[in-house]
């Protein structure tokens, strides 16, 4: 679904990626854990066209995509949920969904839109419950759902989702992972940064640590559960197990 091979990117003179590879298989969720300033969300900005790559290769299904802008990804199948959410505040919980759907209109598939639609209202009840309130007064958990769920409506085959975790609540984050479940359960193939490090490995196959700009440690989610390095940094010095 995804190769990445020898990413270098960055900002103006700054070189924040150096040298990432990565695979991303059809199917699988794959979380990248690393903490603040690591690269995680220049990495994610990359693959969605926002940054382009000085160096290195990013191949999405079968085609390389370094050149291409963001909308001809997002209509390649690969959506990216921002990290702080970015929802439109002015405009309703519906509106900011269909707005996820743009690259789909006009080709005649408005019945797929809505059985999408209502996907996402069975995913997200609260989304349902609230369609016509304005965005900006949700609460922010509430937001990140619908900025999960606007990503949803373009229906991608690469969900790449960037620390949907940050500043929710505990149950919220639960409800939120548990919809990432149902969704890999589904066959939706799931990129995932994030620096909860707990909540990532549940649900992910397997996982990448990102530290200045480097790949240092790879693995399945349960070799990194019990990766010593992994768990002093990210998971506590008293973790014991990913369900306690």
């Amino acid at each position: 679904m995804l190769k990445i091979l020898n990413l270098e990117a960055g900002y103006g003179p700054l070189r924040i990626l150096k040298g990432v590879s990565l695979h991303v298989k059809q199917g699988e969720a794959v979380a990248i854990l690393g903490a603040n300033g690591a690269g995680k969300t220049t990495l994610l900005k990359t693959i969605a066209g926002i940054l382009k790559p000085r160096c290195g290769d990013i191949v999405f299904r079968g085609q390389k995509i370094n050149s291409q802008s963001p909308e001809k990804i997002v209509e390649k199948g690969g959506a990216m949920v921002p990290e702080g959410r970015h929802v439109f505040s002015a405009l309703t919980v519906k509106e900011n969904l269909m707005l996820g759907a743009y690259t789909r209109y006009g080709k005649n598939n408005r019945e797929e839109v809505a059985q999408t639609l209502e996907q996402v209202y069975s995913l997200f009840g609260i989304l349902r419950e609230r369609h016509l309130q304005l965005a900006g007064t949700l609460s922010g958990g509430q937001q990140q759902m619908l900025a999960i769920g606007r990503a949803l409506m373009s229906g991608p085959k690469l969900l790449m989702m960037d620390e949907p975790s940050l500043g929710a609540a505990p149950l919220v984050i639960r409800d939120i992972y548990q919809a990432v479940e149902g969704l890999k359960r589904n066959g939706l193939t799931i990129l995932l940064i994030e620096q909860n490090a707990r909540a990532a490995l549940a649900v992910a196959d397997r996982a990448y640590v990102l530290e200045t700009g480097q790949i240092v440690v790879e693995g399945t989610s349960e070799e990194l559960r019990h990766n010593p390095e992994v768990q002093r940094a990210y998971l506590g010095k008293e973790y014991q197990s990913i369900d306690e």
